[in-house]
């Protein structure tokens, strides 16, 4: 290996160690005294419930850990949006999972909690699968009530989807293991099913205090809404359980005894490791993000056996399309290629730039991965489209939006890893979050905005410019390089993937040797969601 390779290793590899560590924080949720509180209390945490609750020695995954990051700091911080979410499996089931923690504002719902909960709900949806949630929580986060009330993507979706999945025959069991309160009363009780801790457990539209200032009557919670009160007066619960270990082995035993559903028929082979080592990966990504490198060598240590069969090799170079396996799985991969490419004109194409051919060739593929029922996956490291009159006149728009069309009307599962670079309209066409891929994650390395931080930062320096002169400051050469850094500054902060998790435009941050384990479980949960619609790419065909 050259001195390159062993730079770009140490850098990734320290990236990942940094991940690791400030996910470690993430995971002590509102920190370790108050963690000791709710042993105190006879309660396991939210991550001891998650983990009780999942089988052992299986593969899981954790959505939007890092929801919340950074944000919120005029209320303290909510480390990971007061949510664990985990997809695992329960009895042999997979399943998704959520916690709320109540170390966290006594697992009060700020804005970012809601989306993080519309979140689990929509995985649920898409995939067909059991969803559990394990409720401790104060309700909405009254300071910042009027973002997480009223609108249409707010605290009220919850209950909608509850009636949604109920409507699909989806699976959703309820177990309330600490506070449950007000609006949110509603989330447990319109699940299948509904257990409650006792003595811990409590449910009620308004606790003692409320009901004492609203009517008069002197009430405790026990009483109010406690476990005995609504499994044996009121009947709103199901199960009652003697603590949080029993309600969670109550829940196993309801999993294991659900039947088996329809599935969609994705084709998977034999289960085999890449040839080609995948810890490789660390040092054939580039340090700079701007740096070419040879998208193929990263393909080919994701794929089962390290083979890859590529579709339309000599056209549209720009972008790598083809099938391959991972975990046993067939996909089809759309993957920007960073290379340097020389096209049949002898003209030098800018890896990571979609120009015409390659949006025409993979519009083409995506569309026959649609016949053939084959997951795709799409490997981002994008620029963006070709500018320039050239491109223009060869109809670049039209050709892209083809691609977009070909892509947003995909009826087989899509799954998007942000490998590096994800700018502008590249993001969209290679299908970013708005296109509704089943799972988004990105590498540590990873940059996502609308483009690049030194052409946005002297975008943004010449608006501040007109802005300033336009208040009659005068700007100086120095003045003017103090600009360009702040602005610099702020944008590339914005374009780290922790910006981007924080506010869930992305799943999570991985580590690229999960890479496959991602993609494997998220087209095992796609599977049990039959394909029921049609192909069709759109208005500009395919």
């Amino acid at each position: 290996m050259d001195i390159e390779f062993n730079k770009n290793e140490d850098y990734l590899k320290i990236l990942v160690s940094e991940l690791k560590t400030k996910l470690k924080k993430i995971h002590l949720g509102g920190g370790e005294a108050k963690i000791a509180k709710q042993h105190a209390q006879g309660k396991l945490s939210a991550r001891e419930r998650v983990a009780y609750l999942l089988d052992k020695g299986q593969p899981q995954i954790e959505i939007g850990a890092f929801a919340g990051y950074g944000m919120y700091a005029d209320h303290g911080g909510c480390p990971g949006g007061g949510v664990v979410v985990v997809l695992g499996y329960i009895k042999g089931r997979m399943c998704i999972i959520v916690a709320n923690d109540a170390t966290v504002k006594a697992g009060a719902w700020f804005p970012i909690t809601g989306k993080k909960n519309l979140r689990a709900q929509e995985i649920a949806m898409e995939n067909h699968i059991p969803i559990i949630y394990l409720v401790d929580s104060a309700g909405v986060y009254l300071p910042m009530q009027n973002e997480i009330f009223p609108d249409k993507e707010n605290f009220g979706r919850i209950f909608r989807n509850n009636a949604i999945l109920s409507s699909m025959g989806i699976t959703q069991i309820s177990a309330i293991m600490g506070s449950c309160v007000a609006g949110g009363a509603y989330l447990p009780i319109m699940s299948d099913e509904a257990l409650i801790v006792d003595k811990t457990g409590s449910i009620f539209l308004a606790g003692s205090y409320l009901v004492k200032a609203a009517i008069g009557e002197d009430i405790d919670n026990e009483t109010l809404g406690g476990a005995t009160t609504h499994c044996e007066i009121s009947g709103v619960t199901d199960y009652k359980s003697k603590d949080d270990k029993d309600c969670l082995s109550s829940i196993q035993n309801i999993i294991d005894k659900i039947g088996d559903t329809n599935k969609a028929g994705f084709n998977r082979a034999k289960p085999a490791e890449p040839t080609k080592d995948p810890e490789e990966i660390y040092g054939l990504m580039p340090m700079e993000s701007s740096k070419p490198y040879k998208t193929q060598e990263i393909i080919d240590r994701l794929l089962d056996n390290s083979e890859f069969e590529e579709y339309k090799a000599g056209y549209g170079k720009t972008i790598i399309t083809g099938y391959g396996r991972i975990d046993g799985w067939a996909v089809g991969i759309v993957a920007n290629n960073r290379e340097l490419i020389r096209s049949k004109k002898g003209e030098m194409q800018f890896g990571g730039v979609i120009y015409s051919d390659s949006a025409d060739k993979a519009s083409r593929f995506i569309a026959n991965c649609n016949q053939k029922k084959i997951p795709l996956v799409f490997l981002q490291d994008v620029t963006g489209f070709m500018v320039g009159s050239r491109s223009e006149h060869g109809g670049i728009i039209k050709d892209g939006a083809k691609m977009v069309n070909a892509m947003s009307n995909s009826v087989v599962p899509k799954f998007t890893i942000i490998m590096n670079n994800s700018f502008g309209a590249g993001n969209y066409a290679m299908c970013g979050k708005a296109y509704d891929p089943r799972l988004i994650v990105a590498w540590p390395n990873s940059k996502l905005a609308v483009m690049g931080g030194a052409q946005a930062a002297k975008v943004l320096l010449q608006i501040e410019k007109s802005r300033l002169k336009g208040l009659g400051k005068e700007i100086t050469p120095e003045v003017e390089k103090e600009l360009l850094d702040r602005i610099h500054a702020d944008y590339e902060e914005q374009m780290k993937p922790e910006y981007a998790a924080a506010r869930l435009w992305t799943d999570a941050i991985i580590d690229p040797l999960d890479t496959r384990k991602w993609i494997s479980m998220g087209i095992e949960m796609a599977n049990h969601a039959p394909i029921e619609k049609a192909y069709n790419p759109g208005i500009i065909q395919a």
